[in-house]
């Protein structure tokens, strides 16, 4: 098809959708797909095309999973093994090292293990949470003699928010922890699951302390929330920090609702943020990777680095960089692995054009509460334009998106990002505007699903 290297893109659940990130990998690459999950039939014809071949597995684990990468990779010649799934990251890391390619190094369990990161950070100076690990219901005991409750207990291999319960004592953190291994046990069976660990990592959790953001000591114009999210990639050791994107206030526990470019901080503010971020990434001593580091904004200059992942942000978040900033993230991440020429922002990109999100849609309102009724969901059902103003543009993500008729899940604060029922990319002339725009759609959405406008 091409004259470019071959390289072998493991395909798992989350990251980018296929029909965004194929096309952007296959104009710098020959793509080999190697799938774990079932692959999306319903943009197939926009990413299938683009690949020279495309191999669904049976579903293995652990070193087998090594195993079945680095043979695959050996058949397709692959100069270069990549995936995008943050499921996927620590298997296809291990296989590159067995075949001397170059991938994100012998630490990548510390950029995925929430326990092993923040352990590094602290032994690093960076500030974070006091965290405490919990791997028996003793561990629960010890954490909350020494934190200060209320405390936050996190599945340690977790995404998206899966698991995450605040608790208030050791009582209602047992049973958190109970209810934790059960909605990762059942991520497991939906394939949000690592999967290199035998065990997927479903028993692996931490309680830490919940710190206090505080978004109007940052913030020029309401709507943002507390944390945000530095976006970069690591070449050769040397990380590069390329810009930073906002989120919406999250709903309890901490369920993200939408992410934003760019963001309204001034350039200083975002310059202290970079360091910090620096700061995280250097910790982890990370070789060829990209990176999603979120740190959360306190009063007076305050703040704590959340995580740290060896991948690109989820959902649309490489898209909205491309689309605010003019970066290709995808092609940058393929050149650097391929062992080409990059060019790297000599800092951080602090300004934008536009504005660019990602909405989660959920059933639950702004401030959490779940929906009185789940009606089906139905994207065209909705009158777009009355939730949008001039000029702003919604489309679905349907990789990400549950068929139309689908009744719509019901929101549950453990269930965290499970609970989508869709995915939607929105531009806007500015950032207030698409969060005017977000904040809209959130309002109204029940009313326009169920046909009770007033």
């Amino acid at each position: 098809m091409t004259a470019f290297a071959p390289i072998l893109f493991v395909y798992a659940k989350g990251g980018p959708p296929l029909a965004y990130a194929i096309p952007r990998i296959a104009a710098h690459a020959q793509v080999h797909v190697l799938a774990l999950a079932p692959l999306p039939e319903a943009t197939a014809d926009t990413w299938w095309p683009r690949c020279e071949t495309v191999t669904e597995a049976q579903p293995v684990e652990g070193d087998d999973l090594v195993d079945l990468i680095c043979r695959h990779a050996r058949i397709v010649g692959a100069r270069a093994v990549m995936t995008l799934s943050e499921y996927a990251v620590v298997a296809v890391a291990h296989a590159g090292r067995r075949l001397g390619l170059a991938g994100v190094g012998p630490n990548v369990e510390a950029a995925r293990d929430k326990r092993q990161m923040r352990s590094r950070w602290h032994e690093a100076g960076v500030p974070v949470p006091g965290f405490a690990p919990v791997d028996r219901a003793a561990d629960i005991t010890e954490a909350f003699a020494r934190l200060r409750p209320p405390l936050l207990l996190k599945a340690a291999w977790s995404a998206g928010s899966t698991a995450h319960v605040r608790v208030r004592d050791e009582a209602q953190a047992e049973r958190a922890w109970q209810l934790g291994r059960s909605v990762m046990a059942d991520s497991a069976a939906q394939g949000y699951a690592e999967l290199h660990s035998v065990h997927g990592g479903v028993s692996d959790f931490l309680l830490e302390e919940i710190v206090t953001g505080d978004a109007s000591a940052w913030f020029e114009g309401e709507g943002w929330g507390d944390y945000v999210s530095v976006e970069g990639i690591v070449a050769d050791g040397v990380y590069h920090p390329l810009c930073i994107n906002g989120r919406m206030p999250t709903i309890p526990p901490f369920t993200e609702r939408a992410g934003l470019a760019p963001v309204a901080l001034p350039a200083e503010a975002q310059r202290r943020i970079e360091e910090v971020s620096r700061q995280a990434v250097d910790a982890l001593q990370l070789e060829n990777c990209a990176t999603h580091t979120e740190i959360k904004l306190g009063a007076d200059g305050e703040m704590w680095v959340i995580e740290t992942a060896a991948r690109f942000g989820g959902v649309m978040t490489t898209r909205q960089v491309e689309t605010v900033y003019g970066l290709d993230m995808l092609g940058m991440l393929v050149r650097q692995l391929l062992g080409e020429k990059v060019d790297y922002p000599e800092r951080m990109l602090t300004r934008g054009e536009g504005a660019a999100g990602s909405l989660v849609i959920l059933a639950a309102d702004a401030e959490g509460r779940p929906w009185s009724e789940l009606p089906p969901w139905d994207f065209d059902a909705v009158d777009w334009p009355a939730l949008l103003g001039d000029g702003s543009h919604i489309e679905l993500v349907r990789e990400a998106s549950l068929p139309p008729g689908t009744p719509m899940p019901a929101y549950e604060e453990a269930g965290g990002a499970n609970a989508m029922a869709a995915l939607c990319f929105v531009t806007a002339a500015s950032e207030q505007e698409l969060i005017a725009d977000c904040e809209n759609v959130v309002a109204a959405l029940p009313q326009h699903l169920t046909g009770k406008r007033a």
